[in-house]
């Protein structure tokens, strides 16, 4: 047999994710913009006070906002977000692979693959992206990546030194980019460096994890802080709206068992819309279960036995959560526990899950190779057999969810906003005066004739550089979810009911913005509309301004200055983690050098 050279060895993991990240993205990678459900990007965006997570709505995109915000400036939004996107998915099968490498380092190269296929080929990825999820993807991809770090830091007499902490520095920032990733990646973090052993102290591996953990989450922590909008509960209807479903021919632990379970019925690929969710599940988990009994022989180690542990309750948990009496206890924390609203789409947290099926198939692939080997003779090599074993796994994961491909079945496509955004930014830019604005239709998800079929969420609130007030309110099958935005329920109220234009100024709103291409609601805002100077029209768009004074209510600069601290946190941790990294990895390559030649 011809040995590989070591070099492409390695670069085969990477290279193989890189394709199948492709893959799965498919057209979105055209020329054009994100615009699905929650996902909303747009050529620039602004650092207001909403992009900072300062207004009376919950902090849920911070500092991911104020990222984008700062990157378009620059650069394109639509480069931006698909760039990040593709890197996600890239490092999360990379990580996958360079996982298996560190707790199976006798697996060859098809494990690792196979394990790389398993966590970005499954029905989590694929519901997050229909749902419009693509920053919390970041999260998911630091899962693999962050149990290499804990493995790293496990492994130092010095937690606190930067080359011990660096990495895990790293993953922690990166999954930061939203709340709940920082949440998932803590998680795993905190679980892996609690287990006994290791070279250092807990208790100082601990204190290191805490240290990262908040300056990772500091953003969503102040502005959580400074806005009260963590104080004030979350409407307890959200609870049910958002539990985990269970899906054709599966129950809800099925469902999550088979990574899949998303609360939103029309986020799903068409496979998993029938039975061939049950046969798709089915697959899966036998890929995973053919490497149970390898990783049971391999007890001893407790971090195997952690992510077994942590998959199991990432499964069981939600499932519980989504039973009657779940539910009414998660309907008591929303209304009680600060925060608590962070918990409610509970499918979210079955990615903790997901290393494990990783490593558990990549085991597989070896007990698969000694079975053959025992039932056809040992005439072909053992790698070899093993390889062959892995590739099968890997067809079979990718048959299991074939609509994952290009796009998730053509669903992820760029869209092109008209002209009319522009020009109505341009208008708020050049303007003299403040203000906020107030949208109509009312809602905050919109149909345009150009996003297709898919309701999404309103792109003017990343689109002009004044804030725009949203209610938060959530339009689900069961009903309506009440959102924080206090304020921007009041508006809509009195532009609905066509009330006097002095109100509107009362509540801070100096702009108006009509959409003419969607349907929703406009009661009869026409009489307010009518009070108001119009300062732009065309087919898509008409914008109104406040002739009068107007109450500013933005957030006053000692809030805001703190705010920015805690983003400029969280990126100092991002940059200086992966500049140390890279600082001592050139340092290593230097020492390794001299000692060739010496």
């Amino acid at each position: 047999m011809i040995a590989r050279p070591a070099g492409l060895t390695r670069a085969v993991p990477a290279l193989y994710s890189l394709a199948l990240a492709a893959l799965i993205l498919g057209p979105l990678l055209g020329p054009g913009y994100l615009l699905l459900r929650d996902a909303v990007s747009t050529p620039r965006s602004y650092l207001t006070d909403s992009a900072l997570g300062l207004t009376d709505a919950a902090a849920r995109a911070v500092p991911q906002d104020a990222l984008i915000a700062a990157l378009t400036s620059v650069v394109d939004g639509g480069l931006v977000v698909k760039a990040i996107l593709l890197s996600a998915l890239w490092l999360a099968g990379w990580g996958a692979a360079r996982m298996v490498a560190a707790l199976l380092p006798t697996t060859g190269l098809g494990p690792q693959l196979l394990a790389s296929t398993v966590l970005l080929w499954n029905p989590y990825v694929a519901e997050r992206l229909l749902q419009g999820h693509w920053s919390l993807l970041t999260g998911y991809a630091a899962l693999p990546w962050t149990v290499l770090a804990a493995l790293r830091l496990r492994r130092s007499p010095v937690p606190w030194s930067p080359r011990s902490w660096c990495p895990l520095g790293l993953t922690l920032a990166a999954a930061g980019l939203t709340p709940t990733g920082a949440l998932l990646a803590t998680t795993l973090a905190a679980v892996l460096l609690a287990l006994p052993g290791g070279a250092g102290a807990r208790w100082s591996r601990l204190a290191v994890t805490a240290a990262l953990a908040v300056a990772a989450s500091a953003p969503w922590l102040t502005a959580t802080a400074l806005s009260g909008a963590g104080a004030q509960g979350s409407d307890p209807a959200g609870v049910a709206a958002f539990a985990a479903r269970a899906e054709p021919g599966l129950g809800t632990l099925g469902s999550l068992a088979g990574l899949g379970g998303i609360w939103n019925s029309t986020a799903v690929p068409a496979t998993r819309t029938g039975i061939f969710a049950l046969v798709g599940t089915a697959v899966l988990l036998a890929v995973v279960a053919c490497g149970l009994p390898a990783l049971w022989r391999r007890r001893g180690n407790p971090v195997i036995v952690a992510l077994a542990v942590v998959a199991a309750a990432a499964v069981l948990l939600p499932a519980l959560a989504a039973t009657g009496w779940g539910l009414t206890a998660g309907e008591w924390a929303a209304t009680r526990v600060p925060g608590a609203g962070l918990l409610r789409d509970a499918q979210k947290w079955v990615a903790l899950a997901v290393p494990f099926y990783a490593l558990a198939a990549a085991a597989g692939a070896g007990a698969l190779a000694r079975l053959g080997g025992r039932v056809f003779g040992t005439a072909t090599a053992g790698r070899n057999r093993t390889g062959a074993a892995a590739a099968v796994g890997i067809v079979a994961v990718l048959i299991a969810l074939p609509d994952l491909a290009w796009g998730v079945g053509g669903a992820l496509r760029p869209v092109h906003y008209p002209a009319s955004w522009e020009r109505v930014a341009s208008q708020l830019r050049t303007a003299d005066e403040s203000g906020d604005v107030a949208v109509l239709p009312a809602g905050m998800f919109r149909l345009f004739p150009y996003s297709g079929d898919a309701p999404v969420l309103d792109p003017a609130p990343r689109m002009l550089p004044e804030d725009v007030l949203q209610t938060g309110e959530l339009i689900v099958a069961e009903g309506t979810v009440e959102g924080e935005g206090s304020r921007a329920r009041d508006v809509e109220r009195l532009l609905l009911a066509g009330e006097d234009a002095d109100g509107l100024a009362n509540l801070g709103v100096r702009w108006v913005l009509l959409e003419h291409s969607t349907p929703g609601p406009l009661g009869q805002s026409r009489r307010t509309l009518d009070q108001l100077d119009e300062v732009y029209a065309d087919e898509e768009l008409s914008l109104y301004r406040m002739a009068g004074p107007v109450e500013v209510t933005a957030a006053d600069p000692v809030r805001r200055a703190a705010s920015v601290a805690a983003h400029l946190v969280w990126a100092a941790l991002l940059a200086g983690s992966a500049l140390g990294l890279l600082a001592h990895r050139a340092r290593d390559r230097r020492g390794r050098g001299r000692a060739d030649q010496a």
